[in-house]
């Protein structure tokens, strides 16, 4: 279907890629994964020609149609959002294009008819005259009405844009489908509507994505970005993810026997297949890892950060208490009269529909910023640390990270660089990188040091705004199972599905007529038809 030979990328001194060999085959959906600055979207780039590799080539089988979800969300500003989706068929779009220009012709020929009329058997061939119909019903699945179906993209808000834009690479059903972060700014039941599209689509697939629930749900391959090279792993990332973990524990065990390891790892993947069994796509995903030969698991060259939450005390049960709490933005209630009692123990998905709302909601019990009505109260023996979706006020300096993160030290010892060096190690930031400044560093990296700080503080309550926000697959991965072992108490708000099902064990949600408080895990929260009514009535004005 789609191949890749002799791939070569070099920038400069640096190589990117070296000599890579892939195919992409009918069926699969592939997932790209890599460390940040592996060349992940390079990588899409040059599959989808908008770049042009230093050497090796792309071969599409011919008769084939690519299609690619759009990253410039303001390319189709000009155009409706039903005709922004057919654009998304270029041929049959091309071609409905040149019929209505000769339509429009005031002096329509013979030779117009003609042409007319050869344009209308390729029309309906790509069955062009249900191309209308196919639109707004991709569109509807995503959430977006027929009230918006005829006005221009650039009258939409971003979120819907998104929406817009993914309808525009799914309509067709094209033979490749390329697709970088698909689910940013889309909703959990959006994500879960594209999540069920994909697992039973007949084509290809190819995708770059840190949500990692989605990764699973959607991915029949995972591809390697690691040593320059591409490598294809049956399977979905967890899969990839346990099965590297393992490779790399035998790799450590050099005096292991080699029937032991082959045993071990024969094991695991029988136990794997028997999970998967479960999946939509479980026939072939089983019968691939069946035939998957133990050596080819190959351990990763990734790093993970060493992400380990400690209590300077334990907490007592009164952990937080809210009453009739509301507020509201630019005349919009976000939330309203919300009663909250958190106790020990508690690991909480604070969700919404609106993401103002939560992130209000965590600025106020924070101190930083004032409700409209109502009050809170921590427990005596709590103590808090917050982790902002927007963390800019604490980069507004010219600190060295060594500096930065001893304004948190709360001891002598603390504050020699050799314990802050080691604190800011285990977080991926050695030798130099210690002494660089926070305004020159990435989004990743001031997570990194936000979770550093959390980390010193030794909070026993934790609250989480969209955390995962410009971390890779390795932080995101070290972090989620950080908290799903922390003894204290937990808010987060995230669209990270295994976040919210891993670690939460109840959820609020936030709604201008209150708010919703079920012992849940996440998916039996947003599974539960009781829960969905409520949640409906809840939203209404």
């Amino acid at each position: 279907m789609l191949t890749v030979s002799n791939l070569s990328v070099q920038f400069g001194k640096r190589v990117l890629f070296d000599d890579v060999n892939v195919t992409f085959t009918q069926g699969n959906c592939y997932g790209i994964i890599g460390a940040n600055g592996a060349g992940k979207s390079t990588f899409l780039k040059i599959l989808s020609g908008k770049m042009d590799p230093t050497s090796g080539h792309i071969h599409l089988e011919p008769g084939k149609r690519m299609s690619v979800l759009e990253q410039d969300h303001y390319a189709y500003d000009e155009y409706p959002v039903l005709e922004t989706v057919i654009q998304g068929n270029k041929p049959l779009f091309a071609i409905k294009k040149e019929m209505d220009d000769i339509y429009a012709k005031e002096d329509f020929s013979d030779a117009d008819g003609e042409r007319v009329g050869e344009l209308q058997v390729q029309f309906e061939e790509m069955n062009g005259w249900s191309a209308d119909s196919d639109a707004a019903a991709l569109l509807s699945n995503l959430g977006i009405s027929e009230e918006f179906h005829y006005t221009l993209m650039g009258d939409l808000d971003g979120k819907l844009k998104v929406r817009v834009l993914l309808a525009q690479a799914l309509f067709g059903n094209p033979d490749v489908l390329i697709m970088d972060e698909p689910t940013n700014d889309l909703d959990f039941e959006t994500i879960g509507w594209l999540e069920n599209f994909l697992a039973g689509y007949d084509n290809t697939v190819i995708v770059v994505s840190h949500d990692r629930h989605f990764l699973d749900a959607v991915c029949t391959h995972i591809s390697d970005i690691d040593f320059g090279k591409i490598s294809h792993y049956s399977g979905n990332y967890t899969f990839w993810y346990e099965s590297s973990q393992l490779a790399a524990r035998q790799r450590a065990q050099q005096n292991k026997k080699a029937e032991d390891k082959a045993k071990e790892l024969q094991e695991f993947i029988q136990r794997f297949s028997a999970n998967v069994a479960k999946s939509k796509q479980a026939t072939s995903r089983k019968k691939m890892l069946e035939k998957l030969k133990v050596d080819d698991i190959k351990p990763s060259s990734r790093r993970y950060p060493a992400i380990i939450f400690e209590r300077e005390r334990e907490a007592g049960d009164q952990i937080l208490h809210v009453e009739g709490l509301s507020a509201s933005l630019e005349g919009d209630i976000l939330f309203r009269n919300v009663d909250i009692n958190l106790a020990k123990g508690d690991k909480v998905a604070v969700i919404s529909r609106d993401s103002r709302a939560t992130t209000a909601f965590y600025e106020i019990i924070n101190d930083k910023e004032k409700a409209d009505s109502g009050k809170y109260q921590w427990g005596v023996t709590t103590s808090q640390s917050y982790l902002p979706v927007d963390n800019a006020e604490y980069f507004d300096n010219d600190l060295t990270l060594v500096d930065w993160l001893r304004q948190w030290a709360k001891t002598e010892e603390e504050r020699e660089e050799v314990y802050v060096r080691g604190f800011l190690g285990k977080m991926l930031f050695s030798g130099e990188e210690a002494l660089k400044t926070g305004r020159v560093l990435s989004g990743g990296e001031k997570v990194r040091c936000m979770l550093s700080r959390m980390m010193m503080l030794r909070a026993n309550v934790l609250m989480l705004d969209e955390p995962t926000n410009h971390l890779d697959l390795e932080s995101i991965t070290a972090f989620n199972n950080s908290l799903k072992n922390f003894k204290g108490t937990v808010m987060l708000t995230t669209h990270d599905h295994e976040f919210a099902q891993t670690v939460a064990n109840r959820i609020i949600e936030l709604t201008p007529n209150g708010a919703i408080d079920r012992y849940l895990t996440f998916d039996d929260y947003m599974s539960d038809p009781v829960v969905r009514e409520q949640r409906d009535k809840m939203y209404k004005k």
